[in-house]
Parts: structure tokens; sequence; C-alpha cells
């Protein structure tokens, strides 16, 4: 079973495969995107997940260690209201007040002060070192709010160990309610440092732990100088603040780098904590992936798109030489007129539509005069010459597109005329006439004798009978009746007139 013929036109056609070869490379293009797209999601979930555990890790771990500094300060105002304390020897004293300190981790001094500032009891031992921390913010806010709880201070420098430092403090309150003094507790911000080492943030990566009063305690990896800044009316902060909880990407104003921070407050302290991941160390490798699958998408589709080109080019090409072959298959190679082929097939349309429509059909059979003789005495080019002036001045007698000139065999040709009487016929003839007569032709400077022709003319209404092949022999009959009359005339065939059996000769290079 044969191709269908819609298809086959399909499968030739030179847009449909180049249509093809687009839709395919949109296609991969379409599905790359897609791809693309995943990764950069999973590269954005895989972050999120990563500063999410990170940020979970630090809050806990710094958690815990302000707890246990915490719960000692509680211990040591706890121990100061025993009763027996003050029975005891200074020794035994300062291991009951500080036996809880011993398990805080990065602990640096811890000390008791009473109301004026002075140190009266020190972690460090027996006689306590002598420094007075009233003029210290954390020392003055305690004193002025009975109800503060847990301070955590500003960074500041210690005066004992010159190291850099937080403290922690509580309210120590005599057994009226009064003012009785502060219990502290400094931790060293080299915790912190040796805790973020471990983590692992790329080189834009950052982790911050602010006071809740806009104060930077610690930025790693770059560690802030003492005093810290102070970012209150920062928007980041701002959200940190405000939200509470969450995560968002911005820019970060000390270096414009694009940011994606995930925060969270630290559990019952005014600490704000956050991990801040470059967003274009997220994508990185991502980027990577999407150069190299975008170039070979990119080389895929080029390559789709030149093939379907290339293939459109060789059928469209195919298609021309086809089409050539076609025109030439209908086409006389000396004269460049309709063929004997081609002027079978159109007389044959032309005699179906007549007879569809009851238009009068008008042919003449034309033949060039004396043709022998220019072969003869001039050679066969003048008489190739001859023949292509002679197509000329018959193609240029008719006057519409539907009117045919052909060269039916040798030095004969037919003028067919739909939807022509004899008379307009007849006009047409005249017409040929003419221009054969001012044919002037020249081979090698020898001028050629004047050309004339012999027509046969007929005329029929194919409604009315007869056949396009009595029409044609009428035409030649009255071919032969212009040639035996003496030539270079028109001679009309009586309508249904049928020439005798003895004037059917044959057509081709006659010689006449």
């Amino acid at each position: 079973m044969g191709m269908p013929a819609g298809l086959a036109a399909c499968i030739r056609s030179t847009w449909v495969w180049i249509a093809l070869g687009i839709v395919a490379s949109l296609g991969m293009a379409a599905v790359s995107v897609v791809m693309l797209l995943e990764l950069r999601r999973d590269a954005w979930e895989k972050a999120a997940q990563t500063s999410r555990n990170l940020l979970q890790v630090i809050e806990r771990d710094v958690a815990r260690n302000f707890e246990i500094i915490d719960l000692a300060l509680l211990g040591i105002a706890d121990n100061l209201k025993m009763p027996s304390l003050s029975a005891m020897s200074p020794e035994i004293r300062q291991l009951v007040l500080f036996d809880r300190a011993v398990n805080a981790k990065d602990l640096g001094v811890m000390l008791v002060l009473d109301e004026d500032g002075n140190t009266v009891y020190d972690l460090a031992g027996w006689p306590p070192r002598r420094i007075n921390g009233a003029a210290r913010p954390y020392f003055k806010l305690h004193e002025a709010d009975p109800h503060l709880g847990l301070a955590i201070s500003q960074p500041l420098i210690s005066r004992l160990n010159g190291q850099s430092i937080v403290v922690l403090s509580r309210r120590i309150e005599k057994p009226d309610g009064s003012f009785g003094g502060v219990v502290l507790g400094s931790l060293s911000l080299a915790y912190f440092q040796r805790l973020f080492d471990r983590i692992e943030l790329g080189h834009a990566g950052t982790i911050n732990l602010f006071h809740e009063d806009g104060t930077r305690i610690v930025r790693y990896p770059q560690a802030d100088p003492v005093p810290a800044p102070n970012f209150a009316e920062a928007e980041n902060f701002q959200r940190f603040l405000h939200e509470g909880q969450g995560s968002f990407v911005a820019p970060t104003t000390s270096d414009g780098i694009e940011r994606v921070y995930r925060f969270t407050r630290v559990a019952g302290l005014p600490l704000v904590l956050n991990v801040a991941l470059s967003t274009r160390e997220i994508e990185a490798e991502w980027r990577a992936k999407a150069a190299v699958i975008g170039g070979i998408v990119l080389a895929l589709c080029s390559l789709t798109i030149g093939l379907s080109l290339l293939c459109g080019w060789e059928l469209g090409r195919r298609a021309a030489a086809e089409k050539e072959l076609a025109r030439l298959s209908r086409t006389d190679a000396l004269t460049g007129l309709s063929n004997r082929r081609c002027f079978e097939e159109t007389f044959a349309q032309a005699w179906a539509q007549a007879h569809r429509s009851g238009d009068p059909l008008c042919l003449l059979i034309v033949d060039a005069d004396h043709f022998k003789r220019y072969n003869d005495r001039h050679g066969h080019a003048a008489g190739d010459a001859v023949l292509r002036r002679l197509a000329e001045a018959l193609s240029e007698s008719v006057r519409r597109p539907s009117d045919r000139v052909a060269r039916i065999g040798g030095e004969e040709f037919a003028i067919l005329l739909p939807g022509t009487d004899l008379a307009g016929g007849a006009h047409v003839a005249q017409r040929v006439h003419a221009a054969a007569a001012r044919l002037a032709l020249a081979v090698e400077g020898a001028e050629i004798g004047p050309v004339t022709v012999s027509i046969g003319l007929a005329g029929a209404v194919p409604i009315q009978g007869g056949t396009l092949e009595a029409l044609y022999r009428q035409a030649d009959g009255a071919l032969y009746r212009a040639k035996s009359e003496g030539r270079n005339r028109t001679c009309q065939a009586p309508p249904g007139l049928e020439p005798p059996q003895a004037q059917k000769l044959q057509r081709v290079g006659g010689g006449r």
C-alpha cells in the first residue's frame, strides 16, 4: 500500500524539515531549561537545609554554654545567702561559692563585686584581685534595675587578662532587698572563633551574633574590633529583631554581597544569631553545570537546525531539479516553446474545458516554407536560427495567457486558441504572416532569404460534436491545401469537413 499523497508531500517539503528541526531544537532547549531550573532549585534547597542545620547546631552550643555560666552565677548568688558562709574560712568560702563554675566552657574570670563595685570574691583564688567595676555599664544596669535578671554586656577588653570578652552578670540583693553588688563571669570571644572554625561557609559566608540592642558581638570569619559596631538601624537587623526567626535574601550593607540570611533568637537570651551564605556560591556549582549542559544543548540544537536546513536545502534542490526536468520534458530544447507532449496534454485539457463551457476552440498548424533549403544552403545552424526566430514571431503573435504555441515536430508549429472562433483564428494567422515577413536573419555574415509560413486553420465548438483528433486532422488538411496552393498563405478548413485519406501524411520534418 502506497504512502498517502499528503504525507509524501510533507516529507518532501523543505519548510516541514526546517520546522521539525526548529521544533526539535526548541523541545531540547525547553527540557534543558526545566532540568536546569530543577538543579537550581535543588542547590537552593541544599543550601537552605545546610544553613538550618548550622544555625541549629550553633544556637544549641551557644545557648548551652551561656546557660552553664548563668547557672554558676545563680549558684554563687544563692550561696552568698547562706547564713553560715561568714563563719567559714576564706578558702572554704571560695570552694563553696564557685563549686558550679568548674563546668563552664571558656570561662574567663568570675568575680563577686560588692555594692561599691569592689572585688570581694575571685574564682582565681584568695585573696581576690583588686579591681573596681562600678563604672562598667553592666554594674550600673543592675544597680538601677532590680528585675533585670541575666545581663550580657557588649564586647569589651578584660582589665585582668587583656582578652576580648563578653560579661554575663546577675544582681546580688541584701536580705532587705537592696542592691548588694554583682556576680559576673566573662566569656572569651575566642570561644566563638573556635566554634565557628569547624564550620564550612564558603569564601563569602558569614556567621553573626548580635545583642538585641544591635551590637554585633561576634562576626565570623573577620572579627569585629572592640568596641563592636552597632547595627540597630540597619534594615537587615530590623528584620532579625521583628521576625524573630526565618530567612530572606538581601545584600550585606558592608560589602554589597548578596546573601541568604537564616536567623533565630538564641533561646531565653537577648541574642540574635544568623548564618549568611553567598547566593553566588550557592549557585556556583549549578552555574558550572548549567554552562556545560547549556553548551552541549546549544551545540545539539545548532546541529539539529543545521541538519534540518541542509536536508531542506537538499530537498529544495531536488524539487527544483525535478521541476526543471518536468519543464524540460514539456519544453522544446531548441525554441523554448512547449513540445509535442505538452501540446497534446494542453490540447486535450482545452478541448475538455471548451466542451464544458460551450466556447469555440481554434487551432492553427504553422509550417515554415522551403525549410529544407535553409539547411542545404546555409547549414543546420542557419536552420536552427530560423526556427528560433520563427518561434519568437509566433509567440509575439498571440495575446492571451491561455493561448499556447508549441513546436510539434521539425519545422512545424501549432497555435491553440481557446475561446476563439474562426474569424479570431484568421486574425492571429495574419499576425503570424506579418511577423514572419519581418524576420531578417544573417548567418556568418550571409543574409538568409525571406521567411514565409503556410498555415492550416480549423475551428470547432466541442459541445456541438466532433473530436479533438478530427479538429487536428482538419487543420492539418488545411495546411496541405495551403502548401499545394503555393505556400505563404492560410487555408481554412470547412467546418465539419474531414480531409481525404490521401492527405494524412507524416507531419514531422516534411521539408515542405
